[in-house]
């Protein structure tokens, strides 16, 4: 062989000679191909050459096609079938739901299968089909048992809320299905229906229940967690996977279009590690493929495990191996990346395998280090000492503790700064990530302040002020200064503590028939209430500016209907074990729930008075029990 040229592997097509550079041959080439000497000159230009020194010659050769710059291979295809979808999730699209592609813009099943074919080719050897609701598609049991005919397809996966699952399973499974995904974001009824807008939580876990019975190991369960939503469901979604084949995988609430992300509502991977591991100290790491995107965890003795996908406080871009094909033919080589390539389009204009081959090459070679879609985890840290001020800085998102303030900047400066703080005094010029509120340089990450609520301390902890902890003698908010700040717990013992408060609503005799025969449009008024009651009190810390965020033990909410008076009676307790109460979370949970009875029936009349919203007793805490006069 001359001096300078590489033994290559040719594959002679209709368009010439197809060059991959690697030694010997690989899965997709024909056999008897002829191998041809390629002078060093004309390597610079065959195509994706520059990624082949990802490609070490020690391994099995993989398509320079589908790695990028980076040296990731793209071994896993996801494939959505339709946009459609029977529920209306509340972090997934608005509640009128999405616009449509027209049918004809879409893959039609023979393009789905051609496409899957020439990615199996060319190294792919996992396909998951998702949605939309992928089981809504009449022919998706047909299009598994044609992709299961692929060779070299070692898995296909398949990711469904769960509501069809049941009824087509076994067809699922005779076809070929390897792995299933549920979506399942609570364990209660009702709540299941608040956050899809749908009913159908029985059929789900029937759908487990069935995959479980056939011998699926693991059912893999995707919740969403979502702060003020099901945060508090954490420690019961791991006692699942006690007695079960389950694993649970928690994913950080992400920000797509429409579903009015704000990062207050993400619970990050650390936060929900050390909640679990208040429970079960225990919990230990299990080893995943390098490429996983779930940080996978044990208790020891259960049958099942659980898993962290971190995509917002962690990314896992360094290991990324997928690639997505949208429902209208659109390669997207990131889930945060705006970039397309219509692969639909190529194949309508009669594009040859090897055409289709390159185009797809191409865009695989532009995918970024990593995603652009961080979130807003960046501070500038300011003094803002106004009751106004503090509200403009919870407005904005911020953070707030001790006369100062932390305000999210998105990539580099605030969305904020012209409107919040024209008179605002800058008092660092430091612009810290959340994840680096550490204790100090160097600290182990067991000490960085991860949450909302520990970068709240650190600010209270650098502010140089001391006299801001004095309290007056009357109001425990405002220091001898006049200015408000967040109390020192500290120091205070932990005990139990409750509180109850109340609300009343007078509804009129209308509307409290309608809400009596739950005969409403807007649907069931008591549930919903609850719910949002429930809610309230979760968010007492991001509604009241200068209330603690505490961990609730249990929160209770009820109405009861007096048909004397026309009026709804809310009462809500709280409880908790902790350094300071919960009487702000009961009187906001009573609150926020009449307030949803209001807005629930002001369609009918506003001619209802919300009015005595009180607390009726509490325990616990320095200054003893509390019990109202007239609730004794």
């Amino acid at each position: 062989m001359a001096a300078g040229a590489r033994r290559v592997c040719g594959l002679l097509t209709g368009r010439g000679l197809r060059v991959r550079l690697w030694d010997g041959c690989r899965r997709g080439c024909v056999s008897g191909a002829p191998a041809v000497e390629v002078p060093t000159a004309v390597q610079s230009l065959t195509p994706r050459a520059d990624r082949r020194r990802f490609l070490g010659d020690d391994v099995a050769p993989f398509s320079a096609f589908l790695t990028d710059s980076f040296g990731r291979q793209h071994k896993y295809l996801r494939i959505s079938l339709t946009e459609k979808c029977n529920l209306r999730c509340q972090y997934c699209m608005p509640e009128e739901g999405v616009k449509l592609t027209p049918k004809s813009e879409l893959l039609s099943t023979a393009e789905i299968l051609t496409l899957a074919r020439l990615f199996v080719q060319e190294g792919v050897d996992k396909i998951r089909l998702t949605g939309g609701e992928p089981l809504i598609r009449p022919d998706v049991v047909d299009i598994i048992a044609q992709l299961r005919k692929l060779e070299g397809l070692k898995t296909i996966a398949l990711t469904t809320n769960g509501i069809n699952l049941a009824r087509l399973l076994p067809k699922l499974q005779e076809a070929g299905v390897d792995v299933l995904n549920v979506s399942l974001d609570t364990l209660v009824p009702a709540k299941f229906e608040f956050i899809v807008r749908r009913k159908g939580f029985h059929k789900v876990m029937e759908g487990i229940q069935r995959a479980v019975e056939l011998g699926y190991n693991p059912v893999k369960v995707n919740c969403v967690v979502m702060r003020g939503l099901n945060e508090d469901e954490l420690l019961d979604f791991v006692a699942l996977t006690e007695k079960q084949p389950l694993e649970v995988r928690f994913i950080e609430y992400m920000p797509f279009d429409g579903n009015k992300w704000n990062f207050k509502k993400m619970v990050s991977y650390q936060e929900m590690l050390d909640t679990i591991r208040q429970k079960w100290p225990e919990l230990e790491k299990v080893p995943v493929e390098i490429s996983s995107t779930s940080k996978a965890y044990k208790v020891p003795g259960f049958q099942g495990q659980i898993g962290f996908i971190t995509s917002m406080s962690e990314h896992f871009c360094g290991s990324c191996n997928r690639l997505r094909i949208t429902a209208d033919g659109n390669l997207k080589v990131c889930l945060f990346g705006n970039s397309e390539v219509s692969l639909r389009d190529w194949l309508r204009k009669g594009a040859s395998e090897e055409e289709l081959i390159q185009v797809i090459g191409a865009a695989v070679g532009r995918k970024k280090k990593q995603h652009a879609g961080s979130p807003p985890y960046w501070f500038a840290v300011c003094d803002c000492y106004s009751i106004k001020e503090s509200i403009r800085v919870f407005a904005a998102g911020g953070l707030l503790t001790g006369g100062r303030c932390a305000l999210p900047l998105w990539r580099g400066r605030s969305r904020y700064l012209d409107f919040l703080l024209p008179d605002f005094r800058i008092v660092t010029s430091l612009v810290l990530p959340l994840r680096s509120f550490c204790s100090g340089p160097g600290a182990p990450h067991s000490q960085c302040l991860n949450t909302p609520q520990s970068s709240t301390d650190y600010l209270s902890n650098t502010h140089n002020n001391s006299g801001l902890q004095e309290t007056s003698d009357h109001l425990t908010h405002v220091d001898r200064a006049g200015k408000v700040h967040m109390v020192d717990v500290g120091d205070k013992s932990i005990s139990s503590r409750t509180a109850i408060a109340t609300a009343t609503i007078r509804l009129g005799p209308k509307v409290f028939s309608l809400v009596q025969s739950n005969q409403l449009k807007k649907g069931d008024v008591l549930t919903v209430a609850q719910i949002a009651g429930i809610q309230g009190a979760k968010l007492t810390a991001q509604l009241i500016p200068l209330c603690h965020n505490i961990s609730l033990s249990q929160v209770k909410v009820s109405v009861s209907l007096d048909a004397a008076t026309f009026t709804a009676v809310v009462t809500a307790e709280c409880r908790t074990h902790g350094k300071t109460g919960v009487e702000m979370e009961a009187l906001t949970a009573a609150s926020v729930a009449a307030l949803t009875i209001y807005d629930m029936c002001k369609a009918v009349t506003h001619d209802m008075v919300i009015e005595e919203v009180k607390l009726v007793s509490k325990t616990g805490g320095q200054r003893g029990d509390f019990l109202r006069g007239d609730a004794s």
